[in-house]
């Protein structure tokens, strides 16, 4: 796409569609710069979440009333878009959970404790977030088994050489994320699934960074697990997804215990339920799975080409202008990258950085950004973040250096 045709998106008429960054903080207009660590959410998303709770609200299947099936059928309609969201086979594969760590936890529950056993290997790139890290420490701790971390490049990717060195028999885990939320790296996972694959592992795929910034497609990646959480979608919190092979799926046994995953309950012997409802115990969050699809909805409109153009452009001009700031050092210079700049700036530490920003309005994030390996891997306690999303403009990105040389010439 060339840059005339990235500029002719219409991101005046996107952020009509976010009221929250229509707001002054401490006297400045609003610049949101923090989207992974959850992105805004569009009319469209708070008002289906607010028509469920007025119109609709109950819960859901085996009720024998209206607001019950009209809740019912949004409820498993919500589960279609998000399975045709993720080009799944069917709406089987997709499971509710509280997001992108719940869903880690269920794999390493349900799937690794009956799959681990003493001296297998965990395989996990050293730029992972803590949720695709802790859980398989927990298991594997509890199994006898090894986590071992996959090293980096330099420029903050997977060296792909110390992947196959540690490819083998015992390994049968790889737990890896589609993009890095502290670097932005968008990893070769359609290569790593195929070489893990090659010595009977399987691979179990953090989704959460991916998912708002390109298109995925489960079945063409050949994954074993996908998980992604709402919120970084422009959904509402507490609401995730984990999709799974069928086969995998059925074998495992259920996460948590209680109603709705059941089939029969004596004392004698419990038989749970078919899937994808023997891994959602309880009374699921409905308003977020209606507003997750609202926000899937949403996005859909818009060709993503188009975002991804005007979200590279973005970083390209954030990554321009830096080069005029003393000190200044980019972390993370992946080749293939999403809108992500990850920097330290020498002798001042992130935190200051961020709370001088907000002063001006400009929100960013700083620290580790659970991702404590990675920041160790480049010998430093972390970083400030700014990262963009499609409702961003060149105007935020100028407001943010206007800002960030304010806080320098104060620092300095």
């Amino acid at each position: 796409m060339t840059g005339e045709d990235s500029r002719a998106f219409d991101v005046a008429s996107v952020r009509a569609d976010f009221p929250i960054l229509d707001q002054e903080v401490n006297g400045h207009p609003l610049v949101y710069l923090d989207n992974a660590a959850t992105t805004q959410k569009p009319n469209a998303v708070i008002d289906a979440i607010s028509h469920y709770y007025r119109f609709d609200n109950s819960n859901v299947h085996r009720g024998a009333h209206c607001l019950s099936d009209r809740a019912t059928e949004k409820f498993e309609n919500s589960r279609q878009t998000v399975a045709s969201f993720l080009n799944s086979p069917s709406r089987e594969h997709i499971i509710w959970t509280r997001g992108t760590t719940e869903s880690a936890n269920l794999v390493a529950a349900a799937w690794g404790r009956a799959n681990i056993t003493t001296g297998d290997k965990i395989l996990v790139p050293m730029l992972e977030h803590h949720s695709n890290i802790v859980p398989w420490q927990l298991l594997a701790e509890e199994k006898g088994a090894q986590v071992i971390p996959i090293a980096l490049t330099d420029a903050g990717e997977i060296d792909l050489s110390d992947l196959d060195s540690k490819l083998d028999a015992t390994v049968k885990l790889v737990a890896v994320n589609h993009v890095s939320n502290a670097l932005g790296t968008v990893n070769p996972i359609k290569h790593i699934i195929a070489k893990a694959h090659e010595v009977g592992a399987i691979v179990y795929v953090d989704g959460a960074q991916a998912v708002a910034h390109f298109e995925v497609d489960v079945q063409a990646l050949d994954c074993d697990f996908y998980a992604f959480s709402g919120h970084k979608l422009f959904g509402p919190t507490g609401i995730g997804v984990l999709w799974g092979k069928k086969s995998i799926l059925e074998a495992m046994p259920p996460y948590h215990g209680g109603g709705e995953m059941i089939e029969t309950v004596s004392f004698e012997k419990t038989t749970f339920n078919v899937l994808p409802y023997k891994f959602e115990a309880g009374t699921p969050d409905i308003a977020g799975a209606i507003g997750l699809a609202a926000a899937i909805d949403y996005f859909n409109q818009f060709d993503r080409q188009q975002v991804h153009a005007y979200e590279a452009q973005l970083l390209a001009y954030i990554i321009e202008k830096s080069q005029a700031i003393s000190g200044l050092r980019r972390i993370g210079e992946a080749v293939d990258s999403v809108a992500v700049f990850s920097f330290v700036i020498e002798g001042i530490h992130p935190s200051d950085l961020g709370a001088l920003l907000d002063q001006q309005g400009v929100a960013v994030r700083t620290g580790h950004h659970c991702a404590q390996p990675l920041m160790a891997s480049f010998g430093i306690s972390g970083t400030v973040r700014a990262s963009i999303s499609f409702y961003n403009t060149r105007d935020d990105i100028d407001r943010f250096f206007e800002a960030l040389i304010k806080v320098l010439q104060f620092l300095r």
